[in-house]
């Protein structure tokens, strides 16, 4: 096969048309590109110039070869420069999926981020439920996961970030609204609204309510795909719901005609983090990204995990 310096010096004596110029342009002894040339000739079995004592000319062969011999080497110069994005951290795509229930107030954080601190970084969105997010992340379609855990994935490293309290979301007139002290066991008779099937956050709260004794059929009846519809539900008058603590200013700021409450010490909670394939090339990478994301966060009323 013909190697690359090879096909260097062919390249450069078909632009130059002369040997002396050529081994000057790519830092070779004359002596040394003419044999690089001759023996890319024999390794071809086609010659590729005409040699006179006052010049060189390219044969037919060698007009068509130097066009590809151009497109290797362009080939060549390419994938190194990718191989060198590749060893730089924080360049070239990320590719990161988010749930629901996460995205729309955690993104703007992470989206600044970015853009302050890894310009070079192009960052691609994919905003799917957990099960969903694990299956692109088993199959190399996402790289890393911003979720609810924990997951108990096999094949997957958790990094946690966050701890966030649920504060309970009701009507105006509510009589729990403005406390700070709601026993979890309140849960047991209110009408609870959650989201559809296939939500962590529906999950989260079944459990929440299984822990206080609340019964299979006290859950309510009325569900709905997003976090805003079940805050207008809330605002009709159709029940509570929980909402874990960064959602609050966003989903309750769009109407007047709801109030909030605390639970007493401890809270329900959950955890968010981001998640990654168990020894993936970039993990040193999206470990740091991690710690930069815990910094980012701190003005959020969460706990930061360790």
């Amino acid at each position: 096969m013909p190697s690359l310096s090879q096909l260097r010096a062919f390249v450069a004596v078909a632009e130059h048309l002369h040997f002396r110029d050529a081994a000057a342009a790519i830092g070779m002894s004359q002596p040394a590109l003419s044999g690089a040339v001759s023996a890319l000739e024999d390794a071809l079995g086609v010659q590729l110039l005409e040699r006179t004592t006052r010049k060189v000319l390219l044969s037919a062969a060698g007009e068509r070869l130097a066009a590809r011999a151009r497109t290797v080497l362009e080939a060549v110069g390419d994938f190194m420069e990718q191989a060198e994005a590749a060893r730089a951290p924080f360049t070239g795509v990320l590719r990161l999926g988010v749930i629901p229930t996460v995205a729309p107030y955690l993104l703007p954080t992470v989206l600044r981020l970015v853009h302050d601190s890894y310009p070079d970084l192009d960052l691609q969105v994919h905003e799917e439920q957990t099960s969903q997010l694990l299956d692109g992340l088993a199959q190399g379609r996402l790289d890393l996961l911003l979720l609810a855990m924990p997951l108990g994935a096999p094949g997957v490293t958790e990094l946690p970030l966050f701890d966030e309290d649920f504060v309970l979301v009701m009507p105006k007139d509510h009589w729990l609204g403005g406390r700070g002290d709601i026993p979890r066991d309140a849960l047991k008779t209110l009408d609870l609204l959650l989201l559809d099937e296939g939500h962590c956050l529906r999950d989260q709260a079944l459990d929440i309510c299984r822990e206080v004794g609340r019964t299979e059929g006290a859950r309510g009846t009325t569900s709905a795909a997003g976090l805003s519809t079940l805050v207008q539900l809330v605002a009709g008058g159709l029940g509570v719901t929980l909402l874990p603590r960064t959602a609050v200013p966003v989903e309750t700021g769009r109407s007047a005609e709801l109030t909030t409450g605390y639970f007493s010490h401890p809270a329900p909670s959950r955890r968010i983090g981001l998640a990654m394939r168990t020894g993936a090339a970039r993990a040193e990478e999206f470990r740091a990204f991690a710690d930069a994301l815990r910094g980012a966060l701190k003005p959020l009323p969460v706990r930061f995990a360790c």
